[in-house]
């Protein structure tokens, strides 16, 4: 009775935070069809009348999940490049390492991201959407920045940039889920393939050295 009592002096924004925490891990593990609002409030410890109370359906619940998580991964990374004055290069590196490390280290919430809330239909993948136009958008101000710096930069134009931002992001979603699905891959080691990968190609780029079909 009276660690009833006590559990339910739980300020509200704690009590949430257990609910979306706990809706993570189903959702990630059972996807949205089929995770169950009865295991969602088990585990978090909560009758599923307060899960519904605090967040009204499992539709509202899911996107709750996806706003969360995406919001958590877009912090890790802008944090990660927020020294303006270092190179592109360096700022592209420290902001790769900070994606791969988060997937790495948060497994469930980017299933939920990179899975779950793009095959869901609206209004999750919208939300999924969203998140990824904003990591586009700092690749592309990256790649811009890299190509005005270098001496054939000005070969590359505003589509250029676009393309190779879209381009650079899907490999990074791809190689996330491999590296979290392949025993012995860490963070590191995603992160430094891609950037080798990615920045050599930059590299002729920026130096007017294109490769094209014989």
């Amino acid at each position: 009775m009276a660690g009833g009592a006590k559990a339910r002096r739980l300020p509200r924004a704690v009590r949430e935070r257990q609910m979306l925490d706990a809706a993570v891990r189903c959702f990630a593990r059972h996807g949205y069809q089929t995770a169950s609002m009865d295991e969602i409030a088990e585990l978090a410890g909560v009758s599923k009348p307060l899960v519904y109370l605090y967040l009204h359906s499992k539709e509202e619940l899911f996107t709750a999940v996806i706003r969360r998580e995406a919001q958590a991964l877009l912090a890790v990374v802008a944090e990660a490049v927020v020294d303006p004055y270092a190179p592109p290069d360096e700022r592209l590196w420290a902001g790769l390492l900070a994606f791969f490390t988060y997937a790495a280290e948060h497994p469930d919430s980017w299933a939920v991201l990179s899975r779950q809330a793009r095959t869901q239909g609206e209004p999750f993948a919208g939300e999924a959407a969203r998140m990824r136009d904003e990591i586009t958008a700092f690749v592309a101000g990256l790649i811009g920045e890299a190509a005005r710096e270098a001496r054939g930069g000005a070969a590359i134009t505003e589509r250029d940039v676009a393309a190779l931002a879209q381009a650079l992001v899907g490999s990074a979603e791809s190689l996330a889920a491999w590296a979290n699905e392949t025993p012995g891959v860490t963070a590191k080691e995603a992160a430094a393939t891609l950037m080798n990968f990615a920045w050599s190609g930059l590299g002729n780029l920026m130096e007017n050295e294109r490769w094209s079909p014989r």
